[in-house]
């Protein structure tokens, strides 16, 4: 009987863990929104303070009336607009920074994907490379049975040829030695003996 072989253990691959979606581009574009961000809330802040010292010219104004407080006042209209227009642009910026972010994201997530299935795909193919061997463990297996088998009634038909040759040859040699053996248990016949020739009788003178 055939040896019994081990079976292949195919080894199952642990899926690995989604990694972040991330880039260069995707960075830069992080810090441009981060920085655009702070832009818009030193703005903010700076409207604030703008705001209160418009409130404070304005109440000083009304109190003195005096050009100079009049002029503060107009001052700090002209620095509140100013912050105002540069919130405005912070905003534009924030928006900007926003929208590059978000064809960043898109890219880093279509390259990601890209490489997450050129991945998939190298693993599919060694996990069917290990899958073919198990499977050819299997059938070189299966096949050594099967040949073994075909082998064996060949064999046997053979052995069975030979022994049917050797038992003609040996029934044949031993006919042959019967009558060989018959012919020599037979007596010997013995040959009659020659009589001799009478003497001629002699002349009479």
């Amino acid at each position: 009987m055939a040896k019994a072989r081990k079976k292949a253990v195919v080894k199952k691959r642990v899926a690995k863990k989604t990694a972040a979606v991330t880039s260069p581009a995707l960075t830069k574009a992080a810090k441009a929104t981060d920085k655009a961000n702070k832009a818009v809330a030193d703005t903010t802040a700076k409207i604030s303070a703008a705001n209160k010292k418009l409130a404070t010219a304005r109440k000083k104004a009304s109190a003195t009336g005096t050009a100079a407080a009049k002029k503060a006042v107009l001052a700090a209209r002209a620095a509140l607009a100013k912050q105002k227009a540069s919130l405005s642009t912070a905003k534009d910026e924030v928006r900007s920074a926003k929208k590059i972010a978000q064809v960043a994201s898109i890219e880093a997530k279509a390259m990601a994907a890209a490489a997450a299935a050129a991945e998939a795909i190298t693993a599919f193919e060694a996990t069917l490379a290990e899958k073919a061997e198990a499977d050819l463990v299997k059938a070189s297996a299966a096949f050594a049975v099967k040949w073994r088998a075909a082998r064996g009634r060949k064999d046997a038909a053979k052995v069975k040829a030979k022994a049917k040759k050797s038992a003609t040859k040996d029934k044949a040699t031993a006919k042959k030695v019967a009558a060989k053996l018959k012919s020599l248990a037979k007596p010997a016949k013995k040959k009659p003996a020659k009589k001799k020739p009478a003497a001629k009788k002699k002349a009479k003178k």
